[in-house]
């Protein structure tokens, strides 16, 4: 159907053998936007990490909320409401799935919508939350609970 690349370039300024090597890179997409990446400090410490890069556990959290946003936007157009702003804090959360195996298990978005015009009913809303999370590449994608409060 599509592809989309994404081009990670990282160099060694030393420490390799020590373990002491810094985990910052960059990160590019195929339109364009480079961005600096990193293991997170909670899973490498810094100097080794470097807490202002994105590091993959936000990148997938920030995937999921995206796409759901999208969708979401799509089907509320679709159903004649105007959205004026639509925001987001996603949160991932990194646990233990085995002996010495760690994973994603949840990712928790907590959308935050005003509306231009009237505003849907509770279930009404909750239908379209439903609706964009069933309808999302990335949350299709993943095996970890995905959870809207919003």
């Amino acid at each position: 159907m599509s592809r989309h690349i994404a081009e990670i370039a990282w160099t060694c300024a030393g420490g390799f053998a020590d373990n002491s090597y810094s985990r910052r890179h960059e990160i590019s997409f195929d339109g364009g936007a480079t961005l600096i990446g990193s293991s997170s400090p909670a899973v490498v410490p810094e100097p080794m990490s470097d807490p202002a890069g994105v590091d993959p556990e936000e990148a997938l959290a920030a995937s999921a909320a995206a796409c759901h946003m999208l969708w979401f936007l799509n089907l509320a157009q679709a159903a004649g409401l105007e959205v004026a702003s639509y925001a987001d804090r996603a949160e991932a959360e990194l646990g233990r799935v085995g002996p010495g195996k760690l994973a994603i298990t949840r990712i928790t978005l907590h959308p935050r919508i005003a509306f231009a015009g009237a505003a849907p009913e509770a279930a009404a809303l909750e239908r379209l939350h439903h609706e964009a999370h069933e309808r999302c590449f990335i949350a299709n994608s993943l095996k970890c609970e995905i959870l809207i409060d919003g």
